[in-house]
This record gives C-alpha cells, structure tokens and sequence, in this order.
C-alpha cells in the first residue's frame, strides 16, 4: 500500500519528507533526545529526534518529534509504539507548528470514551469539515450505513473501516435478490463516523465499485 499524493503537490520526496516519515509523540517530561530515539530505534532508521520545549523556561513540553528514513518505518512506530505515546503522523514543517501542538495536546489529554480516538483537529482537513457546519446536511450519529453494488466480506470490511480507531461492529447483510452489499457500522463516538463517512463515502472498494456512506439514525442527541 502505497500513499500518492496529488498532481499538484511537488516530488514525490517532498511528499514523503513533510507528511509521511515525521511521527509526532507525547512523553514524559524527563525524557531527553536520547531517550527518545533509544524507545523508536526498534522501528526504523531515524534520522533525527527532536523535543518541545518550553522557549521561556527552557523545559520540555512533554512533545516530541521523530524522524525516519522511510515512511514505512514511521507507519510501524505509530502501530507498534505503546499506545501511551499517542503517535500520529506530524504536520509538515510549513503548517503552524504550535497550533498543532495545542491541539493535538489539548484533544490527547482530556478523558477518553471508550475505544481510541483520533485527534482530528491534527488534520487540517478534517477540522475545516468539521468547522464547515453547513457541509454537513443529515443528522449525524454514531452509526453509518454502507451501500455497494457488489457483496461484501465481512472481514474485509471491518478492517476497512477499522482504520478510524473506535469501530465498534460491522454487521454485514446481503440482499439475496440483487447480490449488492450492505452494512451497518458503529463507532464509539460521533467523531469517528463523522471521519469515517467524510474519508469512506465513494472511496472504491474493491476498485471500480464506490461505496455509499451515510449516518442512520441511532436515538443519541445529535446535537452533542
């Protein structure tokens, strides 16, 4: 599995420099570089750690970054890593390196709801779809509804849709009189099928067939 990155971006090392091989982690305050790159090692070859300190005091932040060679090698940190770290992929180096600091903190540090959750509002996109009230039209919930023209295998699926952490089921029927697919999927929170819908609707899976995701109903208060 390979990422592409649009026509319009530069070469494809670029790509790779800024969105793909930079992992951004919470840790403890006593760690030094050295520290950190003796925890990610295991992973891949880093070409540098690099720790968030505070520029007034001079103490860390409890942030860190690490760099790899491969992108390949950052994916498997994020993977492998303790869940403690919360590692996620960095921003590129021309995004607002604090706001992302803020915010990747503030959402990794209030208490959890049951299951993982991202931290969004680390992805640009996703906080202009979410700040963009009026993209979304329907109700939103906690449940989507899957459609295809072609049937679906259970186990396919679910690891489908259990990239966005918080999937809770992925209950598969099939329609025995025309052979298409259907789904229902439940995520632990509203902001996981929000991202889940907003990154899977008319994704093609298997390639040629788009899916068709849209929230149902599931009796919360869709206003929280």
């Amino acid at each position: 599995v390979f990422i592409a990155q649009s026509r319009a971006s530069g070469s494809h090392r670029d790509v790779e420099d800024e969105e793909l091989t930079r992992i951004f982690v919470m840790i403890p305050k006593s760690y030094t570089e050295e520290d950190l790159r003796e925890k990610f090692k295991m992973y891949g070859d880093i070409e540098y750690c690099s720790i968030i300190k505070n520029k007034t005091t001079g103490e860390s932040k409890g942030l860190g970054y690490v760099r790899y060679l491969k992108p390949s090698q950052a994916a498997r940190a994020i993977e492998e890593c303790d869940r403690s770290y919360r590692a996620i992929l960095a921003e590129p180096k021309n995004k607002s390196s604090e706001s992302f600091e803020h915010d990747y903190y503030s959402n990794n540090t209030r208490q959890e709801p049951r299951g993982n959750t991202l931290p969004f509002c680390g992805q640009p996109e996703f906080c202009s779809f979410e700040k963009n009230e009026s993209r979304i039209q329907e109700s939103v919930s906690k449940r989507l509804s899957v459609v295809s023209r072609l049937p679906f295998v259970q186990e396919q699926l679910f690891a489908l849709f259990d990239l966005v952490p918080g999937l809770e089921y992925c209950d598969v029927q099939r329609d025995p009189h025309t052979n298409s697919g259907y789904a229902v999927i439940q995520y632990s929170t509203a902001a996981s099928a929000i991202y889940a819908k907003y990154k899977l609707h008319g994704f093609e899976y298997p390639p040629g067939n788009r899916l068709t995701v849209i929230f149902l109903e599931d009796g919360s208060d869709s206003s929280e």
